[in-house]
């Protein structure tokens, strides 16, 4: 079973957006998937009551107290965890320290790429990690097209060691997808064909 986790320390990244349409995605192609949320706000478990019957099913998790962890995943295929943010907890340590594949979104700003780098270089010297048991993935999230700073960015993070794996755009759709309890890869339809394709090199990251 595969425990995807998404973090950072960044507030604003568009976290929840990422777990939610990861668990979609997974979901759609037959697999049993959880989504568990570790985060205090609970988003994802509030997107998961919102969800409806005819979508492939996504269990919801409540991860939010480190004695819940692990609880229900009996049968699953994959767990995508919606992580809380920092890593000062215990429940943020022992999240990563489960976890097999780390998803790490980031926005195209100076302000998002420096604090996510010291994020990265923190989660790089948790064991797990170092000993390359957890593979980390950066996901550069909410991108504008126009946005001069996303080449910057890309280079800045693989300058240090961390390649952005994927570009996912900033659209209106995953705001109603958010409200309606769904995801882009609910609907097959041409409108959001390119919109699943940015999501390609991340689904084929967790699946090795």
């Amino acid at each position: 079973m595969r425990k995807i986790l998404v973090v950072n320390s960044k507030g604003g990244c568009g976290k929840t957006t990422i777990a939610t349409n990861l668990a979609v995605a997974l979901a759609a192609r037959g697999e049993d998937v959880a989504l568990a949320d570790a985060d205090r706000q609970k988003s994802s478990l509030s997107w998961v009551k919102r969800r409806p019957s005819k979508f492939a099913a996504i269990d919801g998790l409540n991860w939010t107290k480190e004695s819940s962890i692990g609880e229900k995943t009996k049968g699953l295929d994959a767990i995508v965890i919606d992580g809380p943010g920092g890593l000062r907890s215990e429940l943020a340590k022992t999240l990563i320290a489960e976890a097999s594949d780390i998803l790490v979104p980031v926005l195209a700003s100076a302000f998002d790429w420096n604090a996510t780098l010291k994020f990265l270089d923190g989660i790089s010297e948790i064991k797990r990690v170092r000993k390359g048991k957890a593979d980390i993935h950066v996901v550069a999230n909410r991108i504008n097209r126009r946005s001069a700073q996303v080449a910057e960015l890309e280079q800045t993070l693989a300058q240090k060691g961390y390649p952005v794996l994927c570009r996912i755009s900033d659209r209106v759709a995953y705001a109603k997808h958010a409200a309606a309890g769904t995801g882009v890869f609910d609907f097959l339809d041409a409108q959001s064909h390119e919109v699943r394709g940015q999501w390609h090199p991340l689904l084929q990251a967790v699946d090795t």
